[in-house]
C-alpha cells in the first residue's frame, strides 16, 4: 500500500505528526510494533509518574496525622495493585490516542518497521507476516529507551524497568 506519509513510531512525536499530516490532507500511515502511544504512554512517563502518585498518597497516608488528619490501623502498599492501576491508566490513555488516530484517518500499523531503499519499508506483525508499503515521505519518531545503571540492577524486586 502506498501512503503521502509514513510515521514510524506512535509516541508524543509520532502520532501528533501523524494528525497533523491528516488534517493537511495526507494519506497518513503510524507504525508501532506495540500499542498506541510508544515507549513514553505504555511503559515510561505515563506509568512512572502513576507509580509516583500512588507513592505520594501512601507518603500522605503514612504521615496523615501532620495534616491533622488521624488514620487509625496499619497503613499498606500493595504493589500488585499499585502496578495494576499504571498498566490501567497507560491502557486508557493508548486507547485514547488510537481514537484519535482513528477520528483523523490515520491507518494505525502494528508491527515492527524495517526502512528500505527507495521509501519503503516492511512491517513485520507479531506472527512473523511482512507486508510491504511505500510512501513519498518518512517521518521516524521512534523515541529513546532507558538505559539500566551498572551499580543498580534491575531485580524486578525494588529496582524495576520500565517493562517490568
Amino acid at each position: 500500500m502506498h501512503y503521502d506519509l509514513i510515521v514510524l513510531g506512535s509516541g508524543p512525536g509520532g502520532y501528533v505528526a501523524a494528525i497533523r499530516a491528516s488534517q493537511l490532507g495526507l494519506k497518513v500511515a503510524c507504525v508501532e510494533r506495540s500499542e498506541p502511544g510508544g515507549i513514553c504512554l505504555n511503559w515510561g512517563c505515563i506509568p512512572t509518574k502513576a507509580l509516583l502518585k500512588s507513592a505520594q498518597v501512601f507518603n500522605y497516608m503514612k504521615n496523615a496525622n501532620d495534616y491533622g488528619v488521624a488514620v487509625e490501623g496499619e497503613i499498606k502498599a500493595d504493589l500488585s495493585a499499585i502496578v495494576a492501576r499504571s498498566r490501567g491508566v497507560s491502557e486508557q490513555m493508548s486507547k485514547g490516542i488510537q481514537y484519535l488516530l482513528n477520528k483523523h484517518k490515520v491507518d494505525f500499523i502494528q508491527g515492527f518497521g524495517k526502512l528500505k531503499a527507495d521509501k519503503k519499508m516492511d512491517v513485520t506483525d507479531s506472527e512473523g507476516n511482512v507486508q510491504e508499503y511505500s510512501a513519498d515521505n518518512i517521518i521516524i519518531a521512534t523515541g529513546a529507551r532507558s538505559r539500566e545503571l551498572p551499580n543498580l540492577p534491575q531485580d524486578g524486586e525494588k529496582i524495576i524497568g520500565y517493562r517490568r
